[in-house]
């Protein structure tokens, strides 16, 4: 087994067995301080105002003293991140990391387990938002932030003029969506986007699908399964019936589409709102915000669009220290008011839903919009990332956007195989053990 693989899977298996050049949580290069030294720490974030967030923190806390570094998000919050851990030096304390990219963090061994530090809070998240921290062991990578569950928006002026209810299972939408198109054939309940995987990747999610995995020392892949082919033969049939479009979101034709009512529903997050005010001005007080359409209304079960969580990095010299700010800024009421009024986030703490008592601006009547949300939480399905989600997204991007241009249903599902095939050869040159 390749050195690289051996700190993510004596995590995710608890052995003794698994060495390495690369330090464990055993090998903390954590200083003993005296408890009334001043710590210096260093957050790396994306989120907007979080300077305003850690103040609150430091102005309790005069000798655990945290400085917010502004970065950029995604990938190349990633690579400036690993660049630092592979010298050895420079890497911050704290650091905000999306949960689809945690395991390839901690098979880099940049994110250490806090499991001994902040394991006592996992009561305060919904399970399978805490699942993303973990990859399914008994170590913790880190503190949930920040939650994207997938809800449903939709014109209600368009539904309502249809003799048509928000619809609650996916027979339901489909009924709508061609009953919209049909009273008006520039009108769509929706558009399947090959743009962004992560969109995709949350209705397989709700539908029980988990792509990565790890059996014993080896990982495994599983895109082209029985939950994910439902859904892409869902979509495809729908794109293939011509009943919803097939434009690509966040686009200048998607952006117009939204605004002058040609496009008439989103499966999109909870921070949905922020984009339909950006987008959609001239639609305001016209939306309305669901649950997900359900596979099984008597289960009913989301999926996930997004979403942080704040880790403690391997190089941090002050890892309680650094666990006791992240559990903090994660958990405590004060700090997740901020968190939400300031950072422009929604906390994934089960704590939010009373905290947000006023819905977002651009859904101002509806007083439930965050008791949606906060149920939709709570229904999230465990889902396990792997070290190579960008490998996969990549193959999404490719294959289905083929499939959508050619508007051919059975295209969609044989876009999976194509997309199962890439994502393991990946991880077999990229010298990870896979099963299967």
């Amino acid at each position: 087994m390749k050195t690289k693989f051996a700190p993510l899977m004596a995590a995710l298996t608890a052995a003794a067995l698994f060495t390495g050049t690369a330090c464990s949580s055993t090998d903390s290069p954590e200083e003993t301080t005296d408890p009334n030294q001043k710590v210096e720490l260093t957050y790396w974030t994306w989120a907007p105002n979080m300077d305003k967030v850690a103040a609150a923190w430091n102005a309790k806390n005069p000798n655990i003293q945290v400085t917010v570094n502004k970065q950029d998000g995604g990938d190349p919050a990633v690579t400036k991140l690993l660049t630092a851990i592979k010298a050895g030096s420079g890497a911050p304390d704290v650091m905000q990391a999306e949960y689809q990219k945690i395991p390839t963090l901690v098979s880099s061994d940049a994110l250490a387990d806090i499991a001994g530090e902040v394991g006592s809070i996992k009561d305060k998240f919904p399970a399978g938002t805490w699942n993303g921290v973990t990859l399914g062991s008994e170590a913790v990578y880190g503190v949930p932030q920040d939650s994207g569950p997938l809800m449903f928006f939709y014109r209600s002026d368009v539904f309502e003029s249809n003799g048509l209810q928000a619809p609650k299972t996916w027979d339901d939408y489909a009924a709508a969506a061609e009953k919209i198109h049909k009273a008006d054939p520039k009108q769509y309940l929706g558009t399947f986007s090959a743009n962004d995987a992560g969109l995709f990747t949350g209705l397989a999610q709700q539908a029980g699908a988990s792509w990565w995995g790890v059996n014993g020392e080896s990982w495994t892949v599983n895109i082209n399964d029985a939950a994910t082919q439902k859904v892409a033969a869902y979509w495809g049939g729908l794109v293939e019936k011509g009943v919803i479009d097939n434009k690509p979101m966040y686009t200048p034709e998607w952006n117009a589409a939204l605004n002058d009512g040609t496009q008439v529903g989103w499966v999109s997050a909870v921070w949905a709102p922020g984009v339909l005010d950006g987008s959609a001005k001239d639609t305001k007080g016209k939306w309305k915000a669901a649950p997900m359409p359900q596979w099984d209304a008597a289960a009913p079960a989301t999926g996930a669009w997004g979403g942080s969580a704040t880790s403690v990095t391997t190089q941090s010299k002050h890892k309680k220290q650094a666990a006791q700010f992240v559990a903090w800024l994660n958990s405590d009421p004060e700090a997740l008011k901020l968190l939400a009024t300031e950072a422009f986030v929604y906390p994934a703490a089960n704590e939010s839903t009373s905290i947000l008592t006023s819905p977002p601006a651009f859904f101002a009547d509806q007083a439930d919009f965050y008791t949606i949300a906060g149920e939709a939480s709570k229904q999230l399905k465990p889902f396990t990332y792997g070290p190579n989600v960008n490998v996969a997204y990549s193959a999404f991007n490719d294959t289905f956007g083929k499939a959508a241009e050619s508007k051919k249903a059975a295209a969609f599902t044989e876009s999976l195989a194509t997309m199962q095939k890439t994502t393991v050869d990946d991880l077999k040159n990229s010298g990870f053990n896979v099963a299967g």
